[in-house]
C-alpha cells in the first residue's frame, strides 16, 4: 500500500527515444555490461533509465542535472506529456499509466499545473486572459475565472498589470504571469521546468526569494527542474541528481553536499561551501537542559545551571514560547536579595534563528550575543539550542 504522505511515485520509469524492436528494449533493461550497453544504446536514445522516486506531499522536490541528463524528460513523464516507455507514474495512488485520455486530461487540468522555461504566454491575450486560460478550458464562466485570475495575480504581485499584454512586461513579470496561470486552477501539484533559467541573474535571485515566500502561502507539492546547483540548494527540501538518464542520488541539500553518493555528485558539489547548506536544525541540541519555565524557583534554576554547566538558561512560558534568557552570574548575585521569580532578572539579550538558517548566517548571529542561540519555529516555540562550543566544532569539521 502506498504511503499516504507520498504525492507522486515513479516505479521503474524508462523513456527510450527511437525506433527499436521489443527484444532490444528487453536487452537494454537486463544488460549490466557497460560495453554491451553502449552497443545497444547506439541504436536508440535512453533519456530516463529505471527511475524510482517518492515525492512527499507539500515538499519542494528538485531534480538537478546537466543538459542531457534526462531531467526535463522525467518531469514530462510525470504528467504524460511524454509517454514513458515502461514503468508506472502514481499520483495519490492512482496510476496515470492506466488512465484513458479523458481521465488524464482531468488530472492535468485540475490536479497539476506546469510552469515552463520560456513563459509560453499568448501574445494577443491580456495578462488576466492568459492567467484565466486554464479555467476557460475547464468551462468556468467569465466572472468566475476573472475572479480566480485576479486572486492569482495578487499572489504574484501583478494586480495592477491585469489589462497589459505580455510584450509590455519584463521577463521576470512574464514568468510571474506564467506562475499565476498555473496557480489559478488551484492545482495540488506544480511542475516547474527550468522556470527561472531564462531570467537575468539578479531577477532570478529575486524570483527565487519571492517563490519561497509564495510556496509558504499556497502549500503545493512542487517538482522543480534546474541545472543550477545554487538554485537547487536554495529551493529544495530534497534533491534528485541525474546523470545520463539515471537518478544517482536523492537526499536533502545537506546530504547531497556532505555525503555525495559517487564521484560525479562529489565533483558536482565540490565548489559549494558547506557553511551554506549546514543548517540550524542539523546542529541544534535538545533544549531540555537549557530551559526553565517562567515563574520557577530561582534556586532550582541556578542548581540546574550548575548541574549541567550552563552559563545561561532560556526561560519559556507554559506553551514553550521563549520569554527571555537568564545569566548564571546575575542570577546568583540577585539571590542575595529578595527575588521571588525569574521575571525581574530575565534579559532579552539573545539571538534567535529559524531551523533552516545556514551555518554561514549562524556565525553572524553568534557574533552579536554572548548567550547560546535559540532555534524557534514560526510560533516562537523553542525547538533547540546552539551553543558557541557546538558552533565552533561544526566550523572545525567543515574547514
Amino acid at each position: 500500500m502506498m504511503n499516504s504522505d507520498v504525492k507522486i511515485s515513479c516505479r521503474d520509469v524508462w523513456k527510450v527515444f527511437g525506433e527499436y524492436p521489443p527484444e532490444l528494449f528487453e536487452k537494454l533493461i537486463s544488460c549490466s555490461d557497460e560495453a554491451k550497453l553502449s552497443d545497444i544504446t547506439a541504436r536508440c536514445t535512453v533519456a530516463v533509465r529505471e527511475a524510482n522516486l517518492d515525492i512527499q506531499a507539500g515538499e519542494i522536490f528538485v531534480v538537478m542535472g546537466l543538459s542531457g541528463s534526462g531531467k526535463s524528460t522525467l518531469i514530462r513523464c510525470l504528467n504524460r506529456l511524454i509517454e514513458p516507455s515502461r514503468g508506472d507514474i502514481l499520483v495519490d495512488g492512482a496510476n496515470l499509466s492506466e488512465m484513458n485520455k479523458q481521465q488524464l486530461r482531468e488530472v492535468r487540468q485540475k490536479k497539476m499545473g506546469m510552469v515552463f522555461q520560456h513563459f509560453a504566454l499568448l501574445p494577443h491575450r491580456t495578462v488576466i486572459d492568459n492567467v484565466a486560460l486554464g479555467l476557460e478550458i475547464q468551462g468556468f464562466a467569465k466572472e468566475k475565472r476573472y475572479t480566480r485570475g485576479a486572486e492569482a495575480l495578487e499572489l504574484v504581485g501583478l494586480s495592477d498589470w491585469d489589462q497589459s499584454y505580455p510584450s509590455e512586461l519584463s521577463g521576470g513579470m512574464q514568468q510571474r504571469v506564467g506562475l499565476a496561470r498555473a496557480l489559478a486552477v488551484n492545482p495540488e501539484i506544480l511542475l516547474m521546468d527550468e522556470a527561472f533559467s531564462a531570467l537575468d541573474p539578479l531577477i532570478r535571485q529575486q524570483m527565487q526569494d519571492e517563490f519561497l515566500k509564495l510556496v509558504a502561502i499556497v502549500k503545493k507539492t512542487i517538482v522543480f527542474i534546474t541545472h543550477d546547483l545554487d538554485e537547487a540548494l536554495k529551493l529544495a527540501d530534497r534533491i534528485a541528481v541525474m546523470k545520463d538518464g539515471v537518478i544517482v542520488q536523492v537526499g536533502t541539500p545537506e546530504e547531497i553536499v556532505m555525503y555525495p553518493a559517487d564521484e560525479y555528485v562529489s565533483e558536482f558539489v565540490s565548489s559549494v561551501s558547506r557553511t551554506k547548506v549546514i543548517s540550524a536544525k542539523n546542529m541544534m541540541m535538545e533544549p531540555d537542559t537549557w530551559i526553565s519555565v517562567e515563574g520557577e524557583d530561582p534556586i532550582a534554576v541556578l542548581n540546574k545551571m550548575r548541574k549541567h554547566n550552563r552559563d545561561s538558561i532560556f526561560i519559556t512560558d507554559s506553551t514553550n514560547r521563549l520569554v527571555g534568557v537568564v545569566n548564571k552570574q546575575r542570577l546568583a548575585e540577585n539571590l542575595g536579595g529578595d527575588v521571588d521569580s525569574l521575571r525581574p532578572i530575565t534579559s532579552k539579550n539573545y539571538s534567535t534563528v529559524l531551523p533552516d538558517t545556514s551555518l554561514e548566517d549562524l556565525i553572524s548571529e553568534a557574533a552579536q550575543t554572548k548567550s547560546p542561540i535559540a532555534v524557534l519555529d514560526e510560533e516562537q516555540r523553542l525547538l533547540g539550542v546552539i551553543s558557541r562550543a557546538s558552533l565552533l566544532k561544526e566550523l572545525a569539521d567543515v574547514v
